[in-house]
């Protein structure tokens, strides 16, 4: 059995300490085979947030796969365009990167943008080149393995989330990546839990989306989720801090 923590949505500069001990204390206690960070480290894509939330992953001292989120890129324009992610060097080993477990695989997806022809860039957006990359690694997979995609914003809005991704060519997304054989979405972003069977052009997917672990609620307290997989099955449970 696989055992995921996929938590989201940090916001160092805005975090939660109690909440981010909590989270460490169960890694520490657990010991899941990976963690997944589906985005939003930071709160303003500032050095020292960048800094600390290196400092508290690193510390948890598992396998993990982290997503940049819209709050880590800078609004800077010239370091936006050029240099988007530069303050991701000391994670850049762990930045979108692809994971093989045992019975389960990881396949990033980038739905971050350095430019949009939109006046809000805190949407998202699935580029060609982030979604051939994803498509790839689906079809290269391991026979039987369970495909699990991760990326920072949900592909499609839900009408009992407060929050939108507004994913630019999400849906056309989801029924490419349902088609190429992915079992699971997760996302960040909107700050509450949820987790849905979708059917996209006829074939089944699962969206999951984590809570956070910053001040920045919204209906839920910070929380994270829990995925199994056993057997090619998924189930997951929702952790929240009481």
């Amino acid at each position: 059995m696989i055992r995921l923590f996929h938590v989201s949505d940090l916001h160092f500069g805005c975090a939660d300490e109690a909440a981010l001990h909590w989270f460490a204390g169960a890694v520490a206690a657990e010991r899941p085979d990976a963690v997944v960070v589906t985005g939003d480290l930071t709160m303003r894509a500032r050095r020292s947030e960048f800094e600390a939330a290196a400092a508290w992953l690193g510390s948890l001292n598992v396998p993990m796969t982290i997503e940049p989120g819209n709050h880590d890129l800078s609004w800077n324009p010239f370091v936006r365009f050029v240099r988007p992610y530069r303050h991701f060097r000391r994670i850049e080993a762990n930045l979108a990167r692809p994971l093989s477990l045992p019975g389960a695989t990881l396949v990033p997806l980038k739905t971050t943008a350095r430019f949009q022809w939109r006046l809000n860039w805190s949407w998202g957006v699935v580029g060609d080149d982030s979604l051939r990359q994803a498509i790839a690694r689906i079809e290269a997979k391991p026979p039987g393995s369970v495909t699990i995609v991760a990326c920072h914003h949900p592909l499609i809005d839900r009408d009992d989330i407060r929050s939108r991704g507004r994913t630019l060519r999400g849906r056309e997304a989801l029924s490419q990546l349902a088609a190429a054989g992915a079992d699971v979405v997760l996302s960040g972003h909107v700050h509450d839990p949820f987790d849905s069977l979708i059917e996209a052009d006829g074939r089944p997917i699962r969206v999951i989306g984590a809570g956070t672990l910053s001040h920045r609620t919204r209906a839920t307290p910070p929380s994270f989720n829990m995925l199994t997989v056993d057997g090619g099955k998924i189930a997951t449970a929702v952790r929240t801090m009481m």
